[in-house]
């Protein structure tokens, strides 16, 4: 009899009708867990555990992207998880986010990847702190969206790293998270 162990899944709670300061108080109370990340837009808080696969893609997606800058030579900081916020609106926590050139207050690229919902309500909270770029790495594929005037728009190319090989990103991070 072969078993099969089903792997742990990100667990994602959503809570709202928090105010700014209820928010800053739970998130001081998670400062010292590890693997729990908060976001907060619109009085709605999102508390996410990650996943075991979260964290591998995530930091698959980061060190393919430090080979990519350093081959071509684009300066770049990277900044990770870093808590953005815009004190009283907004709050995140991506999984990846890069300065393109000088480091900056806002990153110009954040990513997240996904492995529950809740796309939509992100692009709200990174609208509202004025990110350039953001990309979603969902059931092996990216979907990228680039802020403009009345809010993001999906787009096939980086706008941010325009001479990035999207489809060969997608096929090395798929076959290095898929090794067993």
């Amino acid at each position: 009899m072969t078993q099969t162990l089903s792997k742990p899944k990100d667990q994602r709670l959503i809570h709202s009708g928090m105010n700014w300061q209820q928010f800053k108080l739970l998130e001081q109370s998670f400062a010292d867990s590890p693997g729990i990340r908060l976001f907060y837009y619109g009085g709605e808080v999102e508390i996410l555990a990650v996943s075991q696969d979260h964290e591998t893609f995530s930091r698959l997606i980061g060190i393919l992207l430090a080979i990519y800058f350093e081959e071509k030579g684009i300066e770049f900081t990277p900044t990770g998880s870093f808590t953005q916020e815009k004190p009283g609106v907004a709050s995140a926590q991506a999984d990846e986010s890069y300065c393109i050139g000088k480091p900056k207050k806002i990153p110009d690229l954040s990513i997240e990847v996904v492995f529950t919902s809740g796309n939509l309500s992100k692009l709200n909270r990174y609208r509202e702190l004025g990110v350039p770029e953001v990309w979603f790495w969902e059931d092996g594929l990216f979907t990228l969206h680039h802020l403009r005037a009345d809010g993001y728009e999906r787009i096939y190319t980086s706008e941010v790293l325009p001479d990035l090989d999207m489809e060969l990103l997608t096929r090395s991070v798929v076959k290095l998270g898929n090794r067993e």
